[in-house]
């Protein structure tokens, strides 16, 4: 097994940890945080939007089962790149697209794969995602990680994780687990 990580910031990271934890290859996700200047900062700290920090899910995963370039494609589908500092209602920069890279591999495949969509008009408006080096993962308090899971009947959860796991399924059926 060669284990590898990823580092994707795509609004909420309850929606991000669900879809990715489905994944043949995944061996585990974290909910979290990346890209601030304040060291070990708190939920709270993050959603003031004063910390710098894209709420993240931190994936780890086996690359001689699956690629950072399948990474990558689930990545853009579970959520709008095209949206700076938002998804949907959720709106601050804590909720920003953001790739953390790890590797100068993964950057290339990040920054190529956002040119080439770019260049398709893929998306209706260009996308925004940032791409920045890997620096820090602060991991948030433990009731975030597996969150539509210890939580199914949550309104949020029913209202936005559920629906897009749900889509999410239908169209990566293959990669599931």
């Amino acid at each position: 097994m060669k284990e590898n990580t990823a580092t994707f910031g795509a609004g909420c990271f309850w929606c991000t940890e669900a879809c990715f934890a489905e994944l043949k290859g995944v061996i585990s996700v974290r909910s979290g945080f990346s890209g601030g200047h304040v060291k070990n900062p708190s939920y709270e700290d993050v959603c003031t939007g004063n910390t710098g920090h894209a709420e993240v899910a931190q994936i780890t995963y086996d690359a001689d089962l699956l690629s950072f370039h399948e990474l990558l494609k689930v990545f853009w589908f579970i959520h709008d790149p095209t949206q700076l500092n938002r998804q949907g209602n959720d709106i601050g920069t804590h909720y920003r697209s953001a790739i953390f890279y790890h590797d100068e591999i993964q950057k290339k495949e990040a920054e190529a794969y956002k040119k080439l969509m770019n260049e398709q008009n893929v998306w209706d408006q260009p996308v925004v995602t940032e791409i920045s080096r890997f620096e820090d993962f602060y991991s948030a308090e433990e009731y975030h990680n597996s969150y539509l899971e210890n939580n199914p009947g949550n309104m949020y959860c029913q209202a936005v994780v559920r629906p897009k796991l749900d889509r999410f399924k239908q169209v990566f059926a293959s990669q599931i687990k």
